[in-house]
């Protein structure tokens, strides 16, 4: 008997529904947001004290991007050239006057654009408008965003004011969280080997009977893709089976920064297969807290390796008021931005990689921010503050070029992120600022 397909029976099959939601586009062309002009997702990513910025003693920023078609990287932004004609490089915008010089006083109004967090953020503002329609409203996923036993004022999201959430930090629980119910219990075939594919394998075979040959490849590519970020996330957290995720990272610790790179690529992936399955449209990303002990300099198979060499975060962040090579602080502090924008490199080579059912890829339909709290990491400043936003956004955003605030209020690019997203706020914040003029296309 032939099987009836629907979009309500595959709704009711749970597991198929997670795996194939983008494809329900497919089904029923032109109910996409960027079918009308709009970004898909919204995803942030957030890294801890700052940057090398402008010095005290008057030397020019190692940040900021200059040019305007063509666009010049400076030594911190040189690893997304690959991306640069994707990216919006900002200049000249402030978190405003209170709390200056302070890395609390920056986190909690990074995305509220409110004084002291008194006000919701943004990504929980559009997702639960925009990113409404989607089983998980806001996914918030940290690497060591809890070290220590991080307070809360070291988080950066905000579901109501003064409220901000704690991150999850282990991306099998995280995976398990997501993925419940999509994997069967029973012993045939061995609960091992089952994945969350694997499961609901019959109701995808009955999807792709549906569609034509074009979308079938699409489909075919997605479940690839799906594959090869599970085996990613099983290989991190060394899980023996799908269906009872463990707690297990490497080296038996979560909070091992020899493990540090291993889980942040864990939690980029599972970011991008959860958004690529429909689970969520808004997703926070944060490495660590600001003022982070985070001991950078053992971080295997990367430059800022030494084992004999004891480098922090925060500690490097103090270089001094030059951009003296011959410091051992600076070295370290400029090697290690690097490092976090190679790592935001990574999540935009892992969205443009993957095909996005309405079209393109899902970087082309996507808004990703890039963002730390303060300014230079040496004098805590919140003015030119180092902004990137990545991705088409649909469409709303023309990329690949550096654009100057002037000295507005950051809460500006927020309310232009929501109107990226389809939701036409008047304004953002507790100054209430309007989106910024020429930022949208």
């Amino acid at each position: 008997m032939t099987r009836d397909f629907t979009r309500r029976r595959l709704l009711r099959a749970t597991a198929a529904s997670a795996l194939a939601l983008p494809f329900f586009e497919l089904l029923e062309p032109g109910r996409s947001r960027a079918a009308e002009g709009f970004a898909e997702r919204f995803i942030v990513f957030y890294f801890p004290d700052g940057v090398v910025g402008p010095s005290q003693d008057g030397q020019a920023s190692l940040w900021h991007a200059t040019g305007g078609g063509s666009v010049e990287l400076t030594p911190q932004l040189e690893p997304l050239a690959p991306y640069a004609g994707d990216c919006v490089f900002l200049n000249g915008l402030t978190l405003g006057p209170a709390d200056q010089g302070s890395h609390p006083g920056g986190a909690v109004k990074l995305l509220t654009a409110a004084d002291g967090g008194f006000g919701e953020s943004i990504d929980h503002r559009i997702a639960r408008t925009a990113g409404a329609d989607a089983p998980f409203r806001h996914l918030l996923l940290g690497a060591m965003a809890n070290q220590n036993n991080a307070s809360g004022d070291k988080h950066i999201s905000y579901p109501s004011a003064g409220n901000s959430l704690t991150p999850q930090d282990d991306p099998t629980a995280a995976f398990g969280l997501l993925f419940d119910g999509l994997v069967g219990t029973s012993s045939e075939p061995d609960p091992r080997q089952v994945t969350v594919i694997d499961a609901a394998l019959d109701d995808l075979n009955d999807l792709r009977a549906k569609l034509g040959q074009v979308e079938a490849s699409k489909l075919d590519y997605h479940l690839e893709s799906l594959r090869e970020v599970e085996s990613r996330i099983k290989g991190v957290a060394d899980l023996p089976t799908c269906d009872e995720p463990t707690i297990v990272a490497p080296g038996g610790s979560l909070y091992d920064p020899a493990n540090f790179g291993s889980i942040l690529r864990a939690q980029i992936d599972l970011t991008v297969l959860a958004m690529s399955c429909g689970l969520s449209r808004v997703g926070v990303l944060q490495c660590s807290h600001h003022t982070s002990d985070l001991l950078m300099s053992q971080f295997p198979g990367t430059p800022l390796y030494d084992p004999g060499f004891d480098m922090r975060s925060h500690q490097a962040s103090h270089y001094g008021p030059s951009h003296d090579p011959g410091s051992n602080e600076f070295s370290a502090y400029l090697a290690q931005r690097r490092y976090w924008v190679e790592q935001f490199g990574y999540l935009l080579q892992r969205l443009s990689e993957t095909p996005d059912p309405v079209g393109g890829t899902m970087l082309e339909n996507s808004v990703v921010l890039l963002c730390t709290e303060v300014c230079d990491g040496n004098t805590h400043l919140h003015d030119d503050m180092p902004f990137v936003l990545a991705g088409q956004a649909g469409g709303s955003i023309e990329t690949g070029r550096v654009f100057d605030g002037g000295g507005q209020r950051h809460a500006g690019l927020l309310a232009s992120i929501a109107h990226a997203m389809g939701e036409p706020l008047g304004g953002f914040g507790d100054t209430n600022t309007a989106p910024l003029a020429g930022l949208l296309s």
